[in-house]
């Protein structure tokens, strides 16, 4: 991680989600340390599919979107961009209201790709799913 303070970070990386997907799902940055990224977003009925449970799609944005941020913090954000080309996910359980956090942990930090694992879970930290998100580090133009 380059230098500078957590906070620092994630202020950073919370300012950056303006007039995003991030912002419209109201996904925060909540904690960063040496190999990993915390986010939270809210579980309400903007996220639900039709039967009002929390939508899948909404739990794999939140995924890629922590991994991602994850894998940016990891490289050298001036030299490179960081882009996901792989992601799945398992879904275990529902959720229906709350709060749903995201913790991406590198499984694998090479020099181009990196494999995140991010586990989802709810307040009272059972797990809700499990992705898999492969990023690629490519030279800024």
């Amino acid at each position: 991680m380059m230098q500078m303070d957590k906070e620092a970070w994630l202020a950073k990386c919370n300012a950056a989600c303006a007039n995003t997907l991030m912002e419209t799902l109201e996904i925060k940055y909540t904690d960063i340390g040496e190999d990993y990224v915390v986010a939270s977003m809210p579980v309400n009925p903007r996220v639900h599919q039709p039967d009002g449970v929390l939508h899948g799609g909404a739990m794999v944005a939140l995924a890629e979107s922590v991994g991602s941020v994850a894998s940016f913090l990891f490289v050298d954000g001036s030299k490179y961009m960081v882009r996901g080309i792989e992601i799945s996910a398992n879904h275990v359980k529902s959720i229906r209201e709350g709060m749903v956090y995201a913790k991406a942990k590198v499984v694998h930090k090479g020099r181009t790709t990196q494999l995140w694992e991010i586990r989802l879970t709810d307040e009272a930290e059972n797990l809700i799913s499990i992705c898999k998100l492969t990023t690629l580090a490519l030279p800024r133009k």
